[in-house]
């Protein structure tokens, strides 16, 4: 793809926005909002985004890491949520086959848990029929033996057997990021670090604009658009607040904390998916780059949206989950490197608990124009999208219909799933001949998809810088590759959610900040201040991604 992605230019990406009326502006630069940007700009729209934060920097970037069917939607009776997410995980897989990957999972049987073998494998063929699962991922059951031969670590004293079916695992952040790199390719207009300030209305109370502020210039800009959605994910109601909008129903949020350990410690073999003992709702424990990481809880959360935290109890409760199912771990809080937390935006229903509302998505319109989409599921993005895309069409007097289900995604032009083994096999090789090792040619491979070729196109011109800032060609190509066409504007943006480090490489993070932050330094022309302020916000990262936070100092801090 061409360079028109770079943090250098978000100011001028801005006053583009701001010198021509835009058919669509999104506001929210999650997974909703980009699916959103790439379906209006695919159907001709002159289409922009802003995002108050690092895209993908809310829900987009702290989920279970699934694109998964909702297989616990069916004790629900959720049908159509099932079969729409279900039959979507195929779509986004072949799209972007780079970031997203099936994955068995396997649902132990357990003696007095929740699961059953009639019901569960009855439930298991339904999800697969709802879903539109292929014959070779459909369900199968296994007996103790046969289970306990996939993943020894369970608990062997209650296991009867176990269910066994496909998800697809995903890198979350990435994701969303491709999404949005495909829509800018395409004409789309993105900026981060770009919050709304006010909207603006014309003599009949409609919306024809926002105020926007950007929050590392502190300059102020002015965006008008014929229609605005408002998919900010957590932040709906504070929008719909804003316009005076919010009204019958509302946001009930709810939060997921996962945990990672190293895989010397909770040597996982296969993916699963399990009941807690202390109030049956689910987990899932998951391997992945030489780790393994579990969540998630579920609970209603009131506090600091920006930035949620794990507490105490959090993480006590997946450790006691994780020894409930594993007990030959022994897990302990030492064990934990590095967690998440993230924010479920639900719809309020009265009188049900936060694991029992609806994960369905819901459109709210506004007297003003102002069209807002909240709920739903990482999974169900695409449609989501089509749903908002399809009214903007309609009252804009469009005629094109959705077609981002044959729309491959930034990086994923390899002619298919089908072709990334060979696709990924080539790549190495060519990252070896670079000088890389090979696993650190195939972790590029996988992580950038089809633009792995810019990345050794850096790599072979950079030996010098790399050798003045201290740092490995690969990382010092990633982050340039990062700042000219992803727009990483902070290292907290590289760190996270262009590598996933700061989750699943605590220690490199720890490692490479330094050299990071003065390559950016020099190459943003930061003074004294502002590097050290983007340090501060680094460590603060980290600390969070490390440090839970025990509830009773905050109520003490709260009451003094």
């Amino acid at each position: 793809m061409g360079r028109l992605f770079s943090s250098l230019e978000r100011s001028s990406y801005l006053q583009q926005m701001s010198t021509e009326q835009l058919d669509l502006l999104v506001i929210g630069g999650g997974i909703t909002g980009a699916g959103i940007a790439l379906d209006s700009q695919v159907r001709g729209l002159k289409t922009g985004l802003i995002e108050m934060q690092d895209f993908g920097a809310g829900t987009s970037s702290r989920s279970t890491k699934l694109v998964h069917g909702g297989l616990r939607y069916l004790k629900q009776f959720e049908v159509k949520l099932v079969a729409e997410v279900g039959k979507e995980r195929a779509i986004v897989y072949e799209n972007a086959p780079h970031v997203t990957n099936p994955e068995w999972m396997l649902l132990p049987l357990i003696e007095g848990g929740t699961f059953g073998r009639f019901t569960t494998s009855l439930g298991l063929k339904v999800y697969d029929f709802l879903a539109g699962v292929k014959r070779s991922e459909r369900r199968y059951m296994l007996n103790r033996t046969r289970t306990l031969e996939k993943e020894p670590l369970l608990r062997k004293d209650k296991l009867k057997g176990s269910g066994v079916y496909v998800e697809y695992k995903t890198d979350d952040a990435r994701l969303t990021l491709e999404v949005m790199k495909e829509a800018v390719v395409r004409g789309a207009l993105a900026v981060n670090y770009a919050k709304v300030d006010g909207f603006i209305y014309d003599e009949n109370k409609k919306v024809i604009g926002v105020k926007v502020i950007d929050q590392l210039t502190r300059e102020q800009t002015i965006i008008r658009a014929k229609k605005i959605v408002n998919a900010t994910g957590p932040w709906v109601d504070t929008l719909r607040e804003q316009d005076n909008s919010k009204k019958g129903k509302y946001l009930y949020l709810t939060k997921g904390v996962h945990i990672v350990i190293d895989g010397t410690r909770f040597p996982l073999k296969q993916a699963v998916y399990f009941d807690t003992e202390s109030d049956g709702r689910m987990c899932f424990a998951i391997p992945r780059d030489g780790k393994t990481y579990v969540g998630t809880t579920d609970t209603y959360y009131k506090d600091d949206i920006t930035h949620p935290r794990m507490t105490v109890a959090d993480r006590d409760y997946i450790i006691d989950a994780v020894n409930y199912m594993f007990p030959e771990v022994k897990l302990t809080v030492k064990d934990i490197e590095s967690c998440w937390t993230g924010l479920r935006p639900l719809i309020h229903e009265e009188g049900k608990s936060a694991s029992e509302i609806s994960r369905k998505d819901e459109i709210f319109f506004s007297d003003s124009g102002l069209i807002s989409i909240a709920g739903g599921k990482l999974t169900g993005y695409r449609k989501m999208a089509e749903r908002i895309v399809d009214i903007v069409c309609r009252d804009l007097g469009v005629k094109e219909r959705c077609q981002t289900d044959r729309v491959t995604l930034s990086g994923g032009d390899m002619g298919g799933s089908i072709h990334l083994p060979a696709f990924l096999e080539g790549k190495t090789k060519e990252g070896m001949k670079l000088g890389l090792e090979e696993e650190e040619a195939y972790r590029l491979a996988k992580l950038y998809g089809t633009n792995v070729s810019r990345i050794y196109e850096i790599i072979s011109t950079i030996g010098e810088e790399a050798n003045r800032y201290g740092l490995p060609s690969s990382l010092l190509a990633s982050l340039r590759y990062g700042i000219e066409e992803e727009m990483v504007a902070t290292p907290v943006d590289f760190f996270n959610r262009r590598t996933s480090a700061i989750f699943f490489n605590i220690a490199w993070v720890r490692t490479w900040k330094e050299p990071v932050l003065k390559y950016m330094k020099q190459c943003f022309q930061w003074s004294l201040e502002e590097a050290n302020y983007h340090r501060k916000q680094l460590e603060t990262e980290i600390e969070h991604a490390t440090i839970p936070v025990d509830e009773v100092v905050e109520l003490k801090k709260q009451i003094i």
